[in-house]
This record gives structure tokens, C-alpha cells and sequence, in this order.
């Protein structure tokens, strides 16, 4: 684009003069990029030169309509579909050679100490922890495993050693006690693939295999998930304003009651395009929790999510239509005051809804502002 002149006598582009109208009012549009967080907002002004602030203007006609200033409380909100469910599901995977011989039922919630799945009639028992299960265990070994371990025999009753991540002649002591409550052979080993760690109570989501079927280290048995109701939600990336990790969000179920859900999780996806050719998509996965108590009885529904990026209580506002580009610079506003108008320069903060939160000498409540056609 080639640099613009202005015109000596009226500061104006001369190859974009506008035309006259009666009265001498000058009309125009012009687009203006109003950043809210990390979203462009396009503006709609009225006069591509609005005049100076303060600026009286008494032979101009009346403005073809007007607004008042209004004091409320902004939101910056947007609305997405959600689906319902678990959250992500992970892959339990036997680490040892033997035969299925027990699977719990989809949907079953296995806590602390209890067993995910037999395998030759033994046990692979659930404990908490956030380390994953990859050596045996036995005395002399140390690391964040051991600490895990010795926490949950803790939780489960047994005693008689310290929670210091080293493995103790009473460790092993407490092991084997363990081993003899489970039917297990004591011998105050753990070995590799006998316990899966998880972050807490889990979910079956699905089984991968059958009771009475041979399994083999790496081959998947079930798939979890946690145990709390999550929706998962996809988000352009230009929304990634709405979606920080603590933020709350509304939800509304399929019976149209709300929730109160909280942002958990926000990854970045590579979502295949639809068609031959399509290129694909980046999106943000963001995981909302809810409560406990929240849609009981649902198990997965497509939910709407409300997430709110910023809030303005008691500011003044009004239409966004209503800015007018000031010949100085900056934004203002047309104000109507009997036959007279005159523009007022104001400092704009967040734009939602359609409405703008204004500040600016002489801006009150109730103040009227000239809008466009």
C-alpha cells in the first residue's frame, strides 16, 4: 500500500475525500481492531474524522440516532459444546506372562489395595501414586517407587517401617504381610507388573481382553479413566484466553440445569481434516472438572460450557457502534446535549456483548451519544 497524503486545508486523504451531506455532516465507516485479551474486536465508527474533542457542533443536524450511557457489569463470555464423561482414558498392560482368569465389569470403580484384573489367580493390585511401576521392588532398592509403595501399605494398615523411600528388612517385612492378606507368595518382593499406580481411584472405561485368554507383557487388558465427571471441550486457539488452568465455567446439562465446573487441563490437538485433501486442524483440549455430585446418573451427554476470560463490575458503557476515530487520535464518543453535539475523547476498556466500558471527562451515566444509520 502506497504512504497517503493529507490535504494542506483539511487534513483529509484527498483521493478518499467523503462526499457532503447536508449540514456539512461527514459519514463514513472505519474498522478498528479493539484488542480484548487475545481476541480482535471490529468496530464499527461513525466518521472517519469525528472532529476534535470538545469540538462543538451546532450547525451539524442531530445524529440519526442516540444512545445513553449505561453503568453494568461486563463479561467477556463464550459459549462451546462439551462432551461429558471421564476424561482422558489411559491403557493398563500386563507386565507379566499368564492367563486371564478375572476382569472387572466396565463402568467398576477400583479404589486403593484392590485388584484390577487376576492373572493366573494372583492379584494386580491398584495403588496410588504418580511414579509408574518399572523394576521390582526388594530390599536395597530406593527412589520416588519405594516411597509409593511404603506410603499405601501406610494407608492399607501395615506398620513397622518408615515412609523415607528406601527399601528396609522391615519394608520387606510389611511386604510380605501384605502378600499373605492377598493369597500371594511372601516372599517381600514386588515384583515388576503385581502393583499399577495411579493418580487415585479409577473408572474401567473398557476391557481389552477376555477371562480364560493368554497375556504377555506390553498386551492391553483394560483401559481407565479417573473417577470424577469431566467434560472435554475443544476451543480455537484464539480462545486460549478463556481456558487457564483454575478458571471456573459454567456448564448446562441436557435437563438444563447448571453445574459449576473448574478448568483442569489445556493441551494443544491435531485434529485430521474432513476430506480428502483437508488440512488439519490445531485446537485446544481443555478438561473441566466437576463436582462430585454434579449429573448424577450421566455417564456421558453433550453439555454447553460458559467460560468468562474477564469481568467489569459497575463500569459505563455503550453500544460499541457509538466510538467515533477522533481527528487527534484515539477514540471518543459524539455527545448530544439539546441541539448542540460535541465530541468527547474516551479511554475504552473491555468490549463484550456489544457494549464497550468507556472513561472520559464529562462521561456519566445517562450522558447521550449520537450512533450511526
Amino acid at each position: 500500500m502506497g504512504t497517503a497524503t493529507l490535504d494542506d486545508r483539511t487534513g483529509a486523504d484527498p483521493a478518499i475525500r467523503p462526499r457532503r451531506r447536508r449540514g456539512g455532516r461527514t459519514a463514513g465507516l472505519l474498522a478498528v481492531a479493539a484488542l480484548t485479551g487475545a481476541a480482535a474486536v471490529a468496530v464499527s465508527a461513525t466518521g472517519v474524522l469525528g472532529g476534535g474533542a470538545g469540538e462543538d457542533r451546532a450547525a451539524a443536524p442531530a445524529p440519526p440516532a442516540t444512545a445513553r450511557v449505561t453503568r453494568e457489569t461486563l463479561h467477556d463470555t463464550h459459549e462451546a459444546d462439551g462432551e461429558l464423561g471421564h476424561g482422558p482414558a489411559a491403557t493398563v498392560v500386563s507386565r507379566r506372562p499368564g492367563t486371564i482368569t478375572w476382569l472387572p465389569e466396565s463402568g467398576a470403580r477400583i479404589t486403593r489395595g484392590r485388584p484390577l484384573y487376576r492373572a493366573d489367580d494372583d492379584p494386580v493390585v491398584l495403588m496410588y501414586g504418580s511414579t509408574p511401576a518399572y523394576r521390582d521392588l526388594r530390599i536395597g532398592s530406593e527412589g520416588r517407587d519405594v516411597e509409593a509403595l511404603e506410603r499405601n501399605l501406610e494407608e492399607l494398615g501395615y506398620d513397622g517401617f518408615t515412609v523415607d523411600g528406601e527399601y528396609t528388612y522391615a519394608t520387606a517385612a510389611a511386604v510380605r504381610e501384605w502378600q499373605e492378606d492377598r493369597g500371594l507368595a511372601e516372599t517381600g518382593v514386588v515384583e515388576l507388573g503385581r502393583v499399577v499406580f495411579a493418580d487415585g481411584p479409577v473408572r474401567v472405561e473398557s476391557l481389552e481382553t477376555e477371562t480364560g485368554r493368554p497375556t504377555a507383557p506390553g498386551q492391553a487388558v483394560l483401559t481407565r479413566t479417573g473417577t470424577a465427571k469431566v467434560v472435554t471441550v475443544r476451543l480455537d486457539p484464539g480462545d486460549q484466553r478463556m481456558a487457564k488452568e483454575g478458571t471456573k465455567v459454567s456448564v448446562t446439562l441436557p435437563d438444563g440445569k447448571r453445574a459449576g465446573g473448574r478448568v483442569t487441563g489445556v493441551s494443544t490437538v491435531v485434529e485430521p481434516g474432513d476430506g480428502q485433501g483437508a488440512e488439519p486442524r490445531t485446537r485446544l483440549e481443555v478438561l473441566v472438572s466437576l463436582g462430585r455430585k454434579a449429573a448424577p446418573g450421566l455417564d456421558r451427554a453433550a453439555v454447553d460450557v460458559a467460560f468468562t476470560a474477564s469481568r467489569r463490575e459497575d463500569v459505563l458503557t455503550v453500544p460499541v457502534a457509538a466510538l467515533v476515530a477522533l481527528r487527534e487520535g484515539g477514540f471518543g464518543v459524539e455527545v448530544v446535549e439539546g441541539s448542540k453535539t460535541r465530541y468527547a475523547a474516551v479511554e475504552t476498556g473491555l468490549f463484550a456483548g456489544g457494549r464497550v466500558e468507556v472513561s472520559g471527562g464529562g462521561i456519566t451515566e445517562g450522558t447521550i451519544v449520537g450512533m450511526p444509520r
